[in-house]
């Protein structure tokens, strides 16, 4: 694989610490880079993502989506020869549904005792 196909990208979760840097090909998938964030979360974190669906990555203020490559997801500016790109991870749980919802009372009969004259 020659060395310019090879990207450095490092993760940053929201704490502010890293997961990362990691070189990955330009032909890399999205979906890919969720597995490794998930595979590789750090222990200790109060927000942990129990799936890669759960995670987001977000690069130069957009949201990546599952099916692009890296390669097709490089700001100009991530060109930078020795530099790293940074993808900022936002981990959204998916939201069970729990046998304790709220049940909708009845609608009330209002009772209003009015005199016309």
């Amino acid at each position: 694989m020659p060395e310019e196909d090879l990207v450095d990208i490092k993760f940053r979760l929201y704490d502010g610490s890293d997961i990362g840097p990691f070189r990955y090909s330009s032909a890399s998938t999205i979906d890919m880079l969720k597995q490794r964030i998930v595979s590789d979360w750090p222990k200790g974190k109060t927000v942990v993502p129990k799936a890669v669906n759960e995670v987001k990555l977000i690069s130069s203020g957009k949201i990546l989506e599952n099916n692009k490559t890296v390669g097709q997801c490089k700001a100009p500016f991530g060109e930078v020869p020795g530099g790293v790109i940074i993808m900022h991870v936002v981990v959204q749980p998916t939201l069970a549904k729990t046998k304790t919802e709220k049940k909708i009372d009845e609608p009330r009969k209002i009772v209003c005792s009015c005199s016309i004259l």
